[in-house]
């Protein structure tokens, strides 16, 4: 995958015993490490208090020193790993948003971004409210609050309909863990189980890393509230009859071995591989993926062409996804010692190189650089994705067509632009199919700039609120 920026991820538990919560949490957190590697945080709820702790990089590093140790036992805790969309990356904005309110001790973590934050933010200061952050969850926190009756639920029943944008929330009070997605249900959330304890991820895969059994996706606009009683389910009001998951989620954004709404990325991603070879064939010797993201493609491809699937590229696996450094000069340095061509077997051949999708264009550009000082005669790229010719503003840090190579070329201008010897992309439809099983619809607005919601007046600024 190349320079696109997706921010977070959210894990929550809820135990019937007092225990070492924290460290379930952080395993959680672990295993969602690459939704976001900018600061993490844990928020422990103990006999009527929280307790909490956040730093800026890795989760690993974070919480060593006895960082995590010094976590109290309790019965409630969230976790979450950030990259920022709204909100620089510092200390200050990292999350989860602790503070005390209406209904006592509070702390939300949040997975993706409102449009409507300054706005929001705006009308609360009038009524008062003090932000302490510049982030778009801070204001879910403090909307939640100023609406609540001092039943947590109300606050969020009343607040959701005011928030506009992507959303999948964890809300924890000293007695209660409360998940929430947004009605368009743009970012996943699910929900698992371990013996009498209950799990809340944005990712499956978290939930296997915690030894949870699956028990089912957090629907589209519904509030899960977790308490003594049990699991209760509430629906907010105006839901659309059909969500639109961002599809980016299986083209890139979660792990591989996770399952989204019903449907294997793994799946998506090989038979994303496989219509590239049936559609778009060439002459070559091998195929490979970049890595990681675009080798379960690539073995697709190598499938269904019988292009024998060879590594093309050795990828430093202590060095974190490029795309994640906050700023393009830092993701373009790290490229180069993050990874590295293989000689010995892209020496001589014609190779296809198989990505999820072009953003910029510089990481792709020198790759192919990299492919031929390393002696390939020939090097064809396969996108398992169509064009993206329109920014994002619900949760990908694409906030302006000039970050975008393909808002003002064509696929035989961005082949050219790259140094490739051919380019070519899935269509929309082609990939639509390949998560045709899914129990979801998708937006595609960074294809064809359909949103679920207008963006006609948004002015996208990550650092507005600085």
């Amino acid at each position: 995958m190349e320079e696109k920026h997706e921010e977070c991820g959210v894990f929550g538990v809820y135990s019937q015993e007092t225990r070492n919560i924290a460290h379930t949490v952080y395993y959680g957190l672990y295993a969602l490490q690459h939704r976001g590697q900018e600061s993490c945080g844990i928020a422990v709820a103990f006999a009527n208090k929280i307790s909490y702790y956040k730093g800026m990089g890795l989760v690993a590093d974070v919480f060593a020193d006895g960082n995590l140790e010094a976590l109290p036992e309790g019965d409630i805790a969230i976790g979450h790993v950030r990259y920022s969309t709204t909100g620089a990356s510092q200390l200050l904005n990292a999350q989860p948003v602790v503070f005390t309110g209406k209904c006592g001790k509070m702390a939300v973590a949040h997975n993706g971004n409102l449009t409507n934050t300054k706005q929001l933010r705006d009308e609360l200061i009038v009524e008062n409210a003090v932000f302490q952050t510049t982030i778009d969850s801070e204001v879910i926190a403090i909307l939640i609050n100023s609406l609540s009756d001092g039943d947590i639920l109300t606050g969020v029943k009343r607040a959701c309909p005011k928030f506009k944008g992507s959303y999948a929330l964890v809300v924890m009070t000293t007695d209660k863990l409360i998940a929430v997605r947004d009605p368009h249900g743009i970012r996943p959330l699910c929900i698992g189980t371990i013996d009498d304890e209950f799990v809340v991820a944005s990712e499956t895969c978290a939930l296997d890393a915690v030894g949870a059994n699956f028990l089912r996706d957090v629907k589209a606009g519904e509030i899960i509230v977790i308490d003594s009683d049990g699991l209760h389910s509430y629906m907010m009001d105006g839901v659309p009859k059909k969500s639109s998951m961002c599809i980016f989620e299986y083209v890139y954004f979660a792990r591989h071995d996770s399952v989204l709404d019903g449907y294997s990325v793994y799946e998506a991603r090989k038979e994303a591989g496989k219509l590239l070879a049936r559609y778009y064939p060439v002459k070559a010797d091998i195929v490979s993926g970049v890595p990681d993201s675009g080798n379960v493609a690539a073995r697709g491809y190598s499938e269904e062409s019988g292009v024998p699937f060879v590594e093309a590229l050795a990828r430093n696996r202590y060095v974190g996804r490029t795309f994640i450094q906050p700023d393009q000069r830092q993701r373009e340095n790290s490229l180069s010692v993050k990874m590295n061509a293989l000689r010995g077997n892209v020496r001589g051949k014609r190779v296809v190189l198989i990505d999820d999708s072009i953003v910029r264009g510089t990481t792709m550009r020198k790759i192919i650089k990299m492919l031929r000082d390393a002696g390939a005669n020939e090097v064809h790229i396969r996108i398992c994705s169509p064009i993206i010719k329109h920014p994002c503003h619900l949760g990908i840090d694409i906030q302006t067509y000039s970050q975008l190579i393909g808002a003002y070329k064509d696929e035989e201008q961005i082949c050219e632009s790259l140094g490739a010897d051919s380019v070519r992309y899935l269509t929309i439809d082609q990939l639509l199919s390949t998560c045709a099983d899914a129990k979801t619809g998708f937006c595609l607005g960074c294809f064809n700039g359909q949103y679920p919601y207008p963006l006609d007046d948004y002015k996208a600024d990550k650092l507005k609120l600085e």
